[in-house]
């Protein structure tokens, strides 16, 4: 009605006006006391049309009819506006009749009109889910398509809550969002849900939703508007693009991540840590027992087959690990289990859902079956680990705390991370054969005990490098010679793997043949070089020293190699001051023997660079490091050999280390 601006004029049997509106004057320019108790058509209508609007009155009084058009009417300004009429007849309590007159300006309501038209237009014909609530937040509006989004008629939306028609959408959050509308004034718009409606009660979907507050022209609230797109399809191709974002990142982190080192259990560690991370909240890397023995991984069969769980990880604090398989130890896993069977088929098995009769298949025992249920085991993957055409285990994954059920793009994922991983942990286990195999040759090539010597008490150490315990060239030895002389000798072929050690043993023969010659040392490393040119391009350091306990005196040579530390019985330890000479192998360089006095209770502290180099650290710091320690109060040669190697070496030294402590008895 104030958007109309609706007039009410009321007139007696005669014409005379007998109520005159407010709006009236405002419409028709004439106040109450200018027109009550006289005719209007004097007033209001020109004198053309006083026949015509006495005809329509007499109609209307007359049978009672009521009589609706556009009149023009005279404004009290003399101009002629047209003015949509609605008159219809009143009966007074005493039988009188009356005339009542509603009016309005005929192009404000033909405005109206059109804004109606169009408005409800907008609504039926939508391709927006449209609405509108009152002010308790109950339906008094829905478009069709706001119909087929709710799989509610329309008819049944009105009076009712949101909760009452999509009850299982997140309706406190949606009334929370329009009561805000309502309270501000301010819209909320772009508001993401995700949920059912009756439309398709099986199906998430979700909507984007925008809420505007309802006012009439005087600025009182009425209620509040939703507007509301079906975004599903939008958002599944963003959330599956997303998704695959997050894989390619998953992947490209697991090549960086997995395969650091050489290290077999590192290297599973490393593949357990990137899948609880992205993938799973527990997991298990379980790894044929052949693989670990060294022996080529076999066919588990149809029987038990040997595992190791060789890493474990979680992705949150619980105690559930402890139904796994314990890590480290072998263990039979029975035919029914699933790990066994994803390794005797060499394919991948998904329980999206996991049920009672499944934990006992994928739980060592009852025990462990009981503790994975209680943990909400409820989907769980196993991933064969396969390179070069072999198992060598597979990988467990299991999901508790997540929701979310393993699908096939997980699968797909776990596999591309189970191959990346299967190779680094062959090169590993291939690796650690060789390792295990130039070890074993290392340690057979060089002395078991140390020897009874006149004079001497000796004490020495062989320590791979720490990296991945490495073996590598470097040897020691005592030699007994004639007249009591002992050749104490250290040296350090350039390499690691089986040929250094090979070379090494090479070496260390032909250093014990020239040594039953009795000659100056310088002369021993002399025809060591040469025999070094005949090895084909290798390079080694040696140390070469002659006690005579007769003279109390050492005669010392080098080639290339580290000084020796001399640690007096009653004065500071000292670095022996010596021509350090060319490495074995460069040839032609001539080499000097330095004689050192020994006396009773004197050390003489021989070791390959791996004791004292660092990347972190210059070499003379290293050096003065290695005389602080052999300053320390002394003790044993066997003490101090494992003292030395406690505090000098880094825990990943790099390279493997020679030792030989000898004391002047």
């Amino acid at each position: 009605m104030d958007v109309l601006g609706v007039a009410a004029v009321v007139l007696d049997a005669e014409g005379r006006v007998v109520l005159w509106s407010p709006q009236a004057q405002e419409l028709f320019g004439w106040s109450a006391e200018e027109v009550l108790g006289r005719p209007a058509a004097g007033r209001m209508v020109a004198d053309e049309h006083i026949g015509l609007v006495l005809e329509l009155f007499s109609r209307v009084m007359g049978g009672g009819e009521p009589w609706a058009g556009v009149f023009p009417v005279r404004h009290k300004d003399g101009t002629t506006r047209p003015v949509e009429f609605r008159n219809v007849r009143l009966q007074g309590e005493h039988g009188e009749y009356y005339a009542l007159g509603l009016a309005t300006d005929a192009t404000t309501l033909r405005d109206l009109e059109r804004d109606v038209a169009l408005t409800v237009g907008l609504v039926s014909h939508s391709p927006i889910g449209l609405a509108v609530l009152d002010e308790d937040l109950r339906y008094v509006l829905v478009n069709p398509v706001m119909e087929h989004i709710t799989g509610i008629r329309a008819e049944d939306h009105l009076g009712r809550s949101v909760s009452e028609v999509v009850p299982k959408l997140d309706t406190k959050a949606i009334e929370a969002d329009m009561r805000q509308v309502l309270a501000t004034g301010k819209p909320l718009l772009d508001r993401v849900r995700t949920g059912r409606t009756a439309a398709d009660p099986g199906t998430d979907h979700t909507w984007n939703a925008s809420y505007y507050r309802l006012q009439d022209p005087s600025g009182r609230v009425i209620g509040v508007a939703i507007s509301v797109v079906d975004i599903t399809d939008q958002y599944r191709a963003a959330a599956e693009a997303a998704e695959a974002r997050r894989r390619l990142a998953v992947i490209a982190n697991a090549s960086v991540r997995i395969g650091t080192t050489l290290d077999l259990e590192r290297t599973a560690r490393e593949l357990a840590d990137v899948v609880v991370t992205d993938l799973a909240d527990l997991a298990a890397v379980d790894v044929l027992d052949a693989v670990l023995r060294d022996d080529d991984p076999t066919d588990p069969g149809f029987g038990p087959a040997n595992f190791r769980a060789l890493a474990m990880a979680t992705s949150y604090a619980t105690d559930v690990m402890e139904a796994a398989d314990p890590a480290g130890e072998i263990a039979a896993y029975g035919a029914h289990r699933l790990v066994t069977r994803s390794a005797r088929t060499r394919r991948p098995i998904l329980v999206p859902h996991v049920r009672p009769d499944d934990l006992r298949r994928i739980a060592r025992d009852e025990r462990s079956a009981a503790r994975w249920e209680r943990a909400g085991l409820h989907s769980y993957l196993i991933v064969p680990l396969i390179a070069r055409g072999q198992v060598l285990g597979v990988l467990d994954l299991a999901r508790t705390r997540n929701p979310n059920p393993f699908t096939q793009d997980d699968l797909v994922l776990a596999g591309e991370l189970a191959a990346r991983a299967a190779v680094a942990i062959d090169n590993a286990r291939w690796y650690q054969r060789q390792r295990h195999a130039a070890v074993a040759l290392q340690r057979h090539l060089l002395p078991q005990r140390p020897p009874e010597l006149p004079g001497l008490e000796v004490a020495y150490r062989y320590q791979p490098a720490g990296t991945a315990q490495q073996a590598g060239g470097d040897w020691f030895d005592t030699i007994r010679l004639g007249g009591d002389k002992t050749a104490l000798v250290v040296g350090d072929v350039m390499g690691h793997g089986i040929n250094a050690a090979a070379t090494m043993g090479q070496l260390r023969t032909v250093t014990r043949t020239l040594a039953r010659l009795d000659l100056d040392p310088a002369e021993i490393l002399g025809h060591l070089d040469k025999a070094t040119l005949e090895l084909d391009e290798i390079i080694a350091t040696c140390v070469y020293a002659v006690y005579d306990p007769q003279r109390g005196q050492c005669r010392i040579s080098l080639a290339g190699h580290p000084p020796p530390v001399l640690d007096h019985a009653h004065r500071p330890p000292v670095l022996l001051d010596l021509p350090t000479g060319a490495p074995l192998g460069v040839g032609g360089v001539p080499f000097t023997t330095t004689t050192v006095d020994v006396e009773p209770g004197d050390r003489l502290v021989l070791y390959t660079d791996g004791l004292v180099e660092s990347r972190r650290q210059a070499i003379g710091d290293r050096l003065r490091a290695l005389l602080d320690v052999v300053t320390q109060p002394r003790i044993p040669l066997e003490d101090t050999c494992d003292r030395l190697l406690a505090a000098l070496p880094p825990p990943d030294h790099p390279d493997d280390i020679a030792l030989l402590v000898a004391e002047v008895c």
